[in-house]
């Protein structure tokens, strides 16, 4: 009788805990979540050398995060881009435009003009219970080869502004699974199939891999894009300051030299112009002859908390409210006015 009330009790117990055995594989969750991951695909100008303007393609990858056809995407791959498409696993491609990017957290989202048949968004996770040692999947396309997976576990948290000062906006995640470049932009999936952030870039002393990833937080992505989704203004260029800024002649300390502009931002319907012309001051090889901004709504342009304080005030601006920007173009200083998309 005893050993028969022990056998129905392990057996209660069995019933009652789940087993591993239902755990997905890394295959399963792969094969699950693939179809929301996109290749990006965009057109750009630059200038290089005395040719001048120049056309580029950037190669990225992004993640469907909606049913409505809304696309996650690191902010360098499409920023400052004039054409952009977008490339469904089966070779669909569908346009698409930047309706929301922050630089400071390489963030960027992108509206398709539609959504492909039978495609589904991926679901998003919390980012906060990711813990160091959690295995997670990073799927994208390498040097163009799309669909890709690589694997790996979580190395570190970095809070925001303690990793680069380009982008005081981004709390990291840093893994060691493998990404390289076109990987930009890319998910990566915890086991659960949940999208827990967007790869952003590695640092590598090969030019290749060496198991330092760093990835924005989907709770990041979640606040800047979609919650409070940050201005799109089209900009590609650097910060200016010491002896550029004295041999640019600008009336005050920093400004933002401006590289490009992409079509339809608000960049580029306020008016701001790009630069034509590659040159090397104190060493450093840049992009003149553009506009060099030097304040946004009175605001100077500068350090990492006037930036929080431009991208507060532009968020205050409903759409299509007015906003002024004051900048030096070809030695005048002149105010610029534009309207909030």
């Amino acid at each position: 009788m005893k050993e028969g009330a022990a056998a129905l009790l392990l057996a209660a117990v069995s019933v009652s805990v789940p087993g591993v055995a239902g755990a997905q594989s890394m295959g399963d969750v792969f094969r699950k979540v693939n179809p929301a991951v996109v290749v990006i695909r965009a057109k750009g100008q630059d200038v290089e050398g005395p040719g001048g303007l120049t056309r580029f393609t950037e190669t990225g990858s992004g993640v469907l995060v909606s049913a409505d056809g809304k696309v996650m995407t690191a902010a360098h791959v499409v920023h400052a881009m004039d054409e952009i498409a977008v490339e469904f696993l089966g070779g669909e491609t569908v346009p698409a435009r930047v309706v929301n990017s922050e630089p400071a957290a390489d963030l960027s989202l992108l509206k398709l003009e539609r959504v492909p048949t039978g495609v589904s968004p991926a679901v998003m996770g919390d980012s906060d219970t990711v813990r160091v040692g959690d295995q997670v999947l990073v799927i994208g396309a390498p040097y163009g080869l799309s669909h890709s997976l690589s694997a790996g576990w979580i190395s570190a948290r970095w809070p925001a502004n303690s990793v680069y000062r380009a982008m005081p906006l981004a709390e990291f995640l840093q893994t060691n699974a493998t990404i390289n470049t076109g990987n930009s932009g890319g998910p990566m999936f915890n086991m659960a199939g949940e999208v827990i952030g967007i790869v952003s870039h590695n640092i590598s002393k090969s030019g290749g891999s060496e198991g330092l990833g760093f990835v924005v937080t989907m709770n990041t992505a979640r606040r800047l894009l979609l919650e409070r989704p940050s201005f799109w203004s089209g900009l590609d260029g650097r910060l200016i300051s010491g002896p550029i800024a004295q041999i640019l002649n600008l009336p005050q300390p920093t400004g933002y030299l401006v590289k490009s502009v992409a079509k339809g931002s608000a960049g580029d319907a306020v008016g701001l112009r790009g630069g034509a012309v590659l040159a090397t001051i104190m060493g450093e090889s840049l992009v003149v002859g553009g506009d060099i901004i030097l304040k946004v709504q009175g605001v100077p342009v500068g350090e990492a908390s006037d930036h929080r304080r431009v991208r507060d005030i532009l968020q205050s601006i409903p759409p299509g409210g007015e906003f002024t920007m004051t900048i030096l173009r070809l030695g005048r200083v002149v105010e610029l006015k534009g309207r909030h998309p």
